[in-house]
């Protein structure tokens, strides 16, 4: 609602002032419709050259996203701590026991009681990867660390590339809103023995193509690709924090010390208390009893 909300905020303000200072919108409403198939026909057609099968499949995905906001919730940032505790518990406890979790995560009782991380194929197969690490002697926590951090960085990469596509479009709009007023003066030019009254509205409606170029790239695509990017970051910070807890076990901490590793590196907008977290730990503990 805030992105929408920032919509009308931009239009209301930009062609409100324009009016108020006596602006008339009528050559702008002729003039847009062609100027917007020019400047956004070329836009669209420029972001389909410029990238491949993989981000063109994403892109509505991550649009609407810029709307939703980041996916994982400060419960579900609970939920991954108590998940991870579960299974530190059971490795430590019972390797053997282990391997039914982290072979099976689909069946396993374990990554059933949570099912929103279950559904993440990403998060699931980086808590597996390094848990069956350990059970097989790959147990040299800097070398995990740095294999981890490999890893995480080569998926932040993946999925910043959308946002790094509308950066790219954003950063071209207002050269594309060049093109299409310069089509405009050659069309006024063709018609130099018209009245002056009618020139002049041929070079407004040429003009705007340079306005919707900018306006385009600073009001809009440029802050979706911004805040896509925020996004994609703070939702990989839900995958740093696997890192940190599973990395602090390899260490042979202990459980409660590697969860609290995990809580105190939780950005701060999402960190569960010490006391929620400790709650939810204990209801852990019961249950397993």
């Amino acid at each position: 609602m805030i992105g929408v909300a920032g919509i009308v905020v931009v239009i209301v303000m930009v062609f409100g002032g324009y009016m108020a200072a006596g602006g008339k919108l009528d050559i702008i409403l002729y003039a847009l419709p062609y100027e917007m198939a020019m400047i956004g026909g070329a836009a669209v057609g420029a972001y389909l050259i410029a990238n491949d099968r993989h981000v063109l499949a994403h892109t509505l995905r991550d649009l609407a996203r810029i709307f939703r906001g980041a996916r994982w919730t400060p419960e579900d940032y609970r939920d991954l701590l108590c998940l991870l505790f579960e299974l530190i518990r059971v490795a430590r406890a019972n390797p053997v026991e282990l391997e039914e979790h982290i072979e099976a995560p689909e069946a396993s009782a374990i990554f059933g009681r949570y099912p929103r991380i279950g559904k993440d194929a990403e998060a699931v197969a980086l808590i597996c990867d390094t848990l069956r690490a350990a059970s097989l002697s790959y147990d040299d926590p800097h070398q995990v660390e740095e294999v981890l951090e490999k890893r995480l960085e080569a998926n932040l990469h993946q999925r910043l590339h959308t946002s790094h596509a509308l950066q790219t479009v954003a950063d071209a709009l207002p050269a594309l809103g060049i093109v299409a007023a310069v089509l405009g003066v050659i069309k006024t030019m063709s018609s130099i023995d018209q009245p002056p009254e009618i020139l002049g509205k041929m070079i407004g409606g040429a003009l705007v193509g340079t306005f919707l170029g900018v306006f385009l790239s600073y009001a809009f695509v440029g802050p979706f690709a911004g805040r896509l990017r925020g996004i994609v970051e703070e939702e990989a910070q839900f995958y740093q924090l696997i890192r940190e807890v599973l990395v602090a076990n390899l260490h042979n901490h202990p459980a409660n010390l590697c969860i609290e590793v995990g809580r105190q590196n939780t950005p701060s907008g999402v960190r569960p208390s010490f006391g929620d977290l400790e709650a939810a730990l204990k209801a852990v503990r019961q249950e397993a009893a």
